[in-house]
């Protein structure tokens, strides 16, 4: 990531003095909606506003007294890793007149509040647009009424509004992820793993409803992490007959030995005619034509339950941070806009723009247009796929992808086992369709995986890739990936065996794999770290002040580390890629000992594995245990491969799914373009890509013009765009820093999303 030019801009130069900010959750709940409200609070104290709670949402604004309390730093301790909202949430008949609107603005105004922090869906942001747009004319009310003096008039002249989107159905236009969808998923996933097992025992069909009345991203992305036999999602309703298409699906997998079957349907499935789909009449279609022991389970409020997940933190943190600069550098002039994530980066988009693209989606659902809602949101070749590196948590749901998208495409796909170490033994063989089945929610690597590279054994690979005339390879891993295909991108000039398209899909726990900023199996390692950090701080419930130091993975890579402590709430994170020394240490014992002299009475310290050779993880226990004598005792906790094992997140699984099947179309792409007189010849840099995720997009990338990014000792990218979290994490946890805010967000328009070539839909 290019650095920040002389541009630059510091936080120190955003003030919020004299400012009032309030904070409010509105709508259905959804985990996550505590860590916006923790970071709204501390990132607004932090620039010297006075932040309040609006307690029970547009209710609370109206009722106002005890309901509208001015927060601390110390009233959002603790509720990082709690479910639902702590500041209560409740839908407001009141506020939807003018009167109830009016009696807001009075209670705002009492209190100097003129900036207000919405977290909620698209009908609590639309009344908080209207609120903002009557707000000159309410004063004048107020002033009328003689509730107000007539000054206020120009000291609260305009109010300021920023939302955040919370719900658990991502049914918001205008972001690719709302706070609270990635718990949801985790809950869904986690009983249907339960379920598959109980229903593999008894040879059972299982019918489960999932939340999305109008929108079927959970029911679409939880059917593709756990591999169902079929999905109904209100936005494609299925063709007529699909009845007799679905029974047959499922007859032809119990052929196939497969011993169980499981149907996802989201509660507002319909067909052509928007007649509801239900879980009922599913169950009944299958036991009538099949005769198969069907069961049925709905979900319901399970899904808003629960601990946030660590994607819900980070997004939750990063957006709540979002919308306090949002709202420093908001003017008279600036419409009220949502904070948003594409890609992986904040945005900004008017909040108008999102709710009418929203209503639009809903419209063309009603009128039957159900191809435009979903655009509102060749030859036989032998491709080979294997695993290289250590195994992360999502790379079975990744070649399943790929398998299955490479056989839809008329391709033969060949499995090898035991990475490059295993190919030039020769264990290689096709893999067909069925042969992947529930790979999706298996952690670790099926195929085998090996840290071999080739270049010690290229003579033999490339005789087995003429020997089972391998036209394309998919390489899914680590570092030790990216090495390979340096490797062999520098054999071409010996080999014409390796003249042939070759993509690398990042696959690591540590995420430090150039030319991506994510990689498979980092949010599976992070939901471990910040699960195992939010046990070890409650086993210190009720005792005395303790400090926990926990050590984890990522070689050099100080990433797990890093968001690991802003997800799991850490007062520090030591990591290689900023040096720190003794002074550094000892400050941080100081800053923990004011701390606990106050009514914090834990502290979390994180320490990546490779970040220091002298400042090990014991030295680090010591000199906290001595420092903090008399004030606090220590703890330290080496988590180790517990960050690699374990079933997938939900995250990993759909991204691993959704990376892989794009890899396998530019392979198919490829291969048409270097076809040539009977054979694959493919010796330009970009036939040998890795395809990652840049800011908001997938990109694929020659891994040559990926050197000069590399640090090649310590096995990271030269730049890498999580540093710039590290600031936030010292700010939550009440250091004074410097906070970079030139790639914050700017307010841009909502772009509609228009069907790609390379887009296509595959049957998975």
């Amino acid at each position: 990531m290019a650095q920040p030019d002389s541009k630059k801009i510091f936080f120190e130069n955003l003030s919020g003095a004299g400012k009032a900010i309030a904070v409010l959750t509105s709508g259905g709940d959804a985990q996550g909606m505590n860590a916006a409200v923790r970071a709204v609070v501390r990132m607004g104290l932090y620039v010297g506003a006075k932040v309040y709670f609006i307690h029970e949402g547009y209710q609370g604004m109206v009722d106002g007294g005890d309901n509208i309390r001015e927060a601390t730093w110390e009233s959002v301790s603790s509720m990082l890793q709690v479910g639902g909202t702590v500041i209560g949430s409740a839908r407001c008949k009141e506020f939807r007149t003018h009167e109830g609107r009016l009696k807001a603005a009075h209670n705002l105004v009492q209190r100097g509040i003129t900036n207000l922090c919405v977290i909620g869906g698209d009908g609590s942001l639309t009344g908080a647009n209207l609120f903002r747009e009557e707000w000159s004319g309410l004063l004048t009310e107020l002033v009328e009424q003689g509730l107000i003096e007539e000054d206020a008039i120009q000291k609260y002249s305009a109010l300021h509004i920023v939302g955040m989107v919370g719900s658990i159905d991502n049914d918001f236009c205008g972001t690719d992820m709302t706070i609270g969808t990635d718990s949801a998923l985790h809950r869904i996933i986690e009983v249907v793993d339960a379920i598959m097992t109980t229903a593999q025992s008894h040879q059972r069909t299982f019918v489960l409803e999932v939340m999305g009345r109008h929108c079927g991203y959970l029911a679409l992305v939880s059917a593709l992490a756990c591999g169902a036999d079929w999905v109904l999602i209100p936005e494609m309703p299925p063709e007529d007959g699909w009845e007799e298409k679905m029974c047959q699906k499922l007859s032809a997998n119990r052929a196939g030995m497969k011993r169980l079957n499981i149907i996802i349907v989201a509660e507002g499935a319909i067909d052509h005619s928007n007649k509801p789909i239900t879980t009922d009449y599913i169950k009944n279609l299958v036991v009538k034509c099949l005769g198969f022991d069907t069961r049925v389970t709905i979900l319901g409020h399970v899904q808003r339950g629960g601990t946030p997940s660590a994607f819900d933190r980070i997004l939750a943190s990063r957006m709540g941070v979002e919308a306090v600069l949002a709202l420093l550098e908001t003017t008279a002039n600036t419409p009220a806009c949502v904070v948003s994530l594409c890609g992986n980066q904040s945005v900004r988009l008017p909040l108008m723009e999102c709710v009418q693209m929203t209503q639009e989606v809903q419209k063309a659902m009603d009128q039957k247009r159900f191809e435009e809602a979903v655009k509102l949101r060749g030859s036989n070749f032998n491709v080979a796929v294997l695993n290289v590196g250590a195994p992360a948590a999502g790379m079975n749901a990744a070649v399943r992808s790929a398998v299955r998208v490479g056989i839809s495409e008329g391709h033969k796909m060949f499995a090898v086992s035991d990475g490059f170490e295993g190919f030039c033994k020769g264990q290689i063989k096709e893999i067909k369709w069925a042969d992947v089945g529930g790979w999706t929610g298996q952690g670790g690597s099926l195929l085998g995986t090996k840290r071999t590279l080739p270049a010690k054994h290229v003579d033999k690979i490339a005789e087995q890739m003429r020997m089972h005339n391998i036209n394309a390879l998919l390489v899914i891993g680590g570092f030790e990936a990216f090495l390979s295909l340096l490797e062999l991108l520098t054999a071409r000039g010996k080999y014409d065996e390796f003249c042939v398209p070759m993509v690398m899909v990042p696959a690591t726990v540590s995420n430090n794999v150039p030319g991506s900023d994510l990689s498979i199996g980092a949010d599976t390692a992070l939901n471990a770290i910040t699960t195992t950090c939010d046990r070890i701080k409650q086993s210190a419930s009720g005792t005395k002040r303790r400090v926990f130091i926990i050590e984890t993975m990522g070689g050099y890579c100080g990433y797990l580390a890093s968001v690991g402590g802003l997800a799991a709430g850490a007062d520090a994170a030591y990591i290689f890629e900023e040096p720190f020394d003794i002074r550094d240490l000892q400050a941080n014992v100081e800053h923990l000992t004011e701390k606990m002299k106050t009514s914090i009475q834990r502290g979390l310290v994180l320490r990546n594995e490779n970040c220091n050779d002298n400042y090990t993880t014991d030295f680090i226990y010591q000199l906290y245990s001595e420092e903090g004598r008399g004030v606090f005792d220590s703890r330290k906790n080496v988590l180790g491969h517990m960050q690699q094992g374990g079933a997938p997140s939900p995250f990993d699984r759909n991204f691993g799914t959704k990376i892989s099947a794009k890899a396998m179309q530019w392979i198919t792409k490829k291969l048409t373009e270097t076809f040539r007189q009977g054979r694959v010849f493919a010796n330009t840099e970009d036939s040998c890509c890795l395809l990652g995720m840049r800011r908001r997009a997938l990109v694929f990338q020659p891994v040559v013009q990926l050197k000069g990014e590399t640090d090649f000792v310590h096995r990271i990218p030269k730049e890498q765009w999580w540093l710039k979290l590290r600031p936030l994490m010292k700010i939550l946890a009440k250091y004074k820093t410097s906070y970079d805010v030139s790639d914050s967000g700017q307010l841009e328009h909502v772009v509609r999303n228009r069907p790609k070539e390379s887009d296509a839909s595959v049957a998975m």
